[in-house]
């Protein structure tokens, strides 16, 4: 018995039982292949909203197939109502939508989008949107100043999927009181 508690044996053999045991604990524990990205339903936000937003708020009517809405925060501070709402794309890139009545408008929307810099325009749904992109953190931006309120189309998704979400936003009016 001295033999496996001494010297190199002692060593292998210690080393050769926490391997086995490692190898064990790996073989019994349940491990997924299957990707799960947490899925929320963001309908009683856009209803609160609608009611509570000094501005309409835009929302998606349909999103693009297979991509799952992942987050959504609505926040009312200092007189100041935002929405983001988060999606992990087909591509299982990220893309957000961001609205606001934060003044000056210009600042909310360089904030979501990391940058001051319009690189270009575009037509969508017969709406000019500006085009960002911050390359250093590979992020493209929609934005689209309104009288009452921003909306900001965000993230490191591709411009045609970033137009997509923008192309399916739709104003909801505010309820009957």
């Amino acid at each position: 018995m001295r033999r496996f508690t001494q010297g190199l044996y002692g060593y292998a053999f210690a080393m050769l039982v926490c391997l086995a045991a490692v190898g064990l604990f790996l073989l019994v524990t349940p491990q997924s292949r299957t990707e799960h990205i947490p899925r929320v339903d963001y309908s009683m936000d856009v209803a609160n909203l609608r009611r509570s937003a000094p501005y309409e708020v835009w929302a998606p009517s349909r999103v693009p197939a297979r991509w799952i809405p992942n987050s959504s925060r609505a926040t009312q501070e200092k007189g100041v109502t935002t929405w983001r709402l988060g999606f992990a794309t087909a591509r299982r890139s990220h893309a957000m939508l961001a609205q606001s009545d934060e003044k000056p408008a210009a600042g909310f929307a360089s904030r979501m989008a990391g940058t001051t810099e319009v690189t270009g325009n575009v037509q969508i749904g017969g709406v000019t949107w500006e085009q960002r992109f911050r390359e250093d953190k590979n992020q493209r931006s929609l934005v689209r100043l309104l009288p009452d309120a921003t909306v900001v189309v965000t993230g490191t998704a591709q411009w045609d999927e970033l137009t997509a979400l923008a192309a399916s936003l739709r104003q909801q009016p505010k309820p009957a009181s």
